[in-house]
């Protein structure tokens, strides 16, 4: 199982994203864990375990959402302020997270995934197209345009005060 320890808190952080609850993304963590140890001997086969515990991941959760009817999906980033920083820096950055975490959960369900996986997970374009089964100009294509509209609302927030 020393194949698939490395990558188990990005699975759980996956889980949690898509799935919210802490205590669903542990199950679902546990559940990928399982298959993947009961995979444990044909694991070197596959070029990357990881990307295979990613997909495996994303497709567990979006069958729990499915079977629940849930479309609420939260991105927590626990780095986004920095320590060092004041009271005031704090509270704006937090802030300024809050908007970015809404206007992301506003995104399409494909966007948030890739904006999820590549700038908060930092995964690369290939294994990207590995989890979501897409090719690589497809996902820089979804991504430009999830971080346009970011990058505007965010941009018409601070102008305006507005969301």
């Amino acid at each position: 199982m020393q194949v698939v320890n490395p990558f188990k808190d990005k699975v759980f952080r996956m889980a949690k994203r898509l799935l919210v609850s802490t205590e669903e993304a542990e199950d679902a963590t546990q559940e990928v864990m399982v298959k993947l140890w009961k995979k444990n001997e044909s694991l070197e086969e596959y070029k990357s375990v990881e990307a295979m515990a990613m997909t495996m991941t994303k497709n567990y959760c979006l069958d729990q959402l499915k079977s629940k009817r849930a479309s609420n999906l939260t991105i927590v980033h626990n780095n986004f302020t920095d320590r060092e920083a004041g009271l005031q820096q704090k509270i704006e950055d937090s802030d300024t997270w809050n908007w970015v975490e809404k206007i992301i959960n506003d995104l399409p369900e494909q966007q948030k995934l890739i904006i999820q996986m590549r700038d908060i997970e930092e995964m690369e374009f290939e294994e990207i197209s590995k989890v979501l089964e897409m090719n690589e100009q497809a996902i820089r294509t979804a991504l430009s345009r999830a971080r346009k509209v970011i990058r505007e609302k965010m941009t018409k927030t601070h102008h305006y005060g507005i969301g």
